[in-house]
């Protein structure tokens, strides 16, 4: 599907990573303020990060943006370069995806489908 011209599109940007159990607590004292921070962020939506809990050794950091130029600028950013530092903990090269995002739904959708 082609994007029209002018039209907006979100940004969804994701890290997961696989870290040494030992360094959890570690990790999430230094991430959860980089979320904190993050959200302040001209352009940000939201930025979360999740513990899984099927995978204890698994975190995930994601944020939305509502423009590419603002995850440009995010991405050149002080708490970009911690979340890199982070990353190098990891115990397998992280999962690190960028969604286009030219639509968003929410209940309406379910409503819709269950009729």
């Amino acid at each position: 599907m082609a994007q029209a011209e002018g039209e907006a599109v979100m940004i969804h940007a994701m890290v997961r990573m696989v870290l040494p159990v030992e360094r959890l607590s570690e990790v999430m004292t230094i991430l959860s303020p980089i979320a904190e921070r993050t959200r302040a962020e001209r352009g940000c939506l939201g930025c979360y990060l999740y513990r899984d809990a099927m995978e204890e050794a698994v975190l995930t950091f994601e944020g939305t943006w509502a423009s590419e130029a603002d995850l440009e600028r995010h991405l050149r950013s002080e708490e970009y370069r911690q979340l890199l530092l982070v990353m190098e903990l990891a115990k397998v090269p992280p999962e690190v995806r960028f969604d286009s995002v030219s639509r968003s739904t929410g209940l309406e959708t379910i409503q819709q489908a269950r009729g």
